[in-house]
C-alpha cells in the first residue's frame, strides 16, 4: 500500500524544481510506495571553496526532498507542511558527478511527519545520513463575507 494521498506519478513534478530547488539543479527522479529520490549536481553551484560538497547543499537537497515528500502525504486542499528540525551528519564529501536523496517515512501523524534521508553518490556511496520532522498545518479558512 502506498504511502502518498493519492496515485502520482514522476511526472506529474517535473517542473516542480523552483527557487532554490532550481538555482542548485535540483531534480525530482522517482517516486516509489513508500519513498521519493531526487538528485542534484555537485558542481559551482553546490561546492563549498575547497571545492567539496558543501554541507548546507546537502541538507537543501534533503529538506526539499522530504518536505516535497510529506506534502505528496497529505490532502493539500486541507493542509500544507512546513519543516520543523532537520538534523544532518555528513559521513563523506563529493567532488563531482551529482548525490542522490531518498527520503523514507519513519512517522506519518496527523499533524506531523519524520523522515529519513539518505544522500548517495554516483557509486551508491553514503554521504550524508539526515533526519527531516514536518509539520502539516491546517490550511486557514477564508472568511466569506
Amino acid at each position: 500500500m502506498s504511502i502518498w494521498f493519492k496515485d502520482y506519478k514522476i511526472s506529474d513534478f517535473k517542473d516542480s524544481s523552483v527557487n532554490i530547488d532550481e538555482h542548485l539543479g535540483i531534480e525530482f527522479l522517482e517516486i516509489g510506495k513508500d519513498y521519493f529520490k531526487s538528485r542534484m549536481p555537485v558542481d559551482s553551484r553546490t561546492k563549498q571553496p575547497l571545492g567539496l560538497l558543501h554541507g548546507g547543499a546537502s541538507c537543501v537537497l534533503a529538506e526539499s526532498t522530504a518536505s516535497f515528500a510529506a506534502f505528496l502525504t497529505i490532502d493539500p486542499t486541507k493542509k500544507t507542511v512546513v519543516g520543523l528540525s532537520l538534523t544532518a551528519n555528513h559521513i563523506r564529501t563529493a567532488t563531482s558527478g551529482h548525490v542522490f536523496a531518498c527520503a523514507k517515512a519513519i512517522h506519518i501523524g496527523k499533524s506531523t511527519s519524520v523522515w529519513d534521508v539518505e544522500i548517495t553518490n554516483d557509486t551508491d556511496e553514503l554521504i550524508s545520513k539526515i533526519t527531516f520532522t514536518a509539520m502539516h498545518k491546517e490550511l486557514k479558512k477564508k472568511n466569506s463575507i
